[in-house]
């Protein structure tokens, strides 16, 4: 599969900066995905957050873990169903993520039913684990 590039992410995904957390799709096939954030210093949020020691806030990154999820599903829904965040279960942080990083998003499909979706996801910085999660949920026309 060939990476999907920005301007498909923008086809696929309803957000816009400064809330677009996914820059490009490496790899999607049998239900994972694999995306990348790159994260630089003018990112809105650092202005504030730690402003003299920038780190991404945390709900940031369980946002860019949910954007990257939503291509697991993607494939097999209509087109302008969304998916919006329903619940999230096991969120664990362990890693700074700083301007400069690459984060990497993984997430793996688990189901997908009846307008329901959840997925097991891992952030990461240099294989290092930054976060995990598992994210529910509500899929629906935008």
């Amino acid at each position: 599969m060939q990476p999907i590039m920005i301007q498909e992410v923008l086809k696929t995904l309803p957000h816009r900066f400064p809330f677009l957390l996914v820059d490009r799709v490496l790899s999607v096939e049998d239900g994972q995905v694999h995306a990348i954030k790159n994260v630089t210093i003018g990112e809105p949020f650092f202005t504030g957050h730690f402003p003299q020691e920038p780190v991404m806030p945390g709900v940031l990154i369980i946002e860019a873990l949910a954007q990257a999820s939503f291509f697991c599903m993607h494939e097999t829904l209509e087109p302008g169903t969304v998916g919006y965040l329903a619940g999230l279960e096991g969120a664990r942080f362990k890693r700074k993520v700083v301007p400069g990083d690459t984060l990497h998003l993984h997430a793996k499909l688990e189901f997908l039913r009846r307008g329901l979706g959840k997925t097991t996801c891992r952030a990461e910085v240099d294989g290092e684990v930054a976060a995990e999660a598992t994210i529910l949920f509500a899929v629906a026309k935008g």
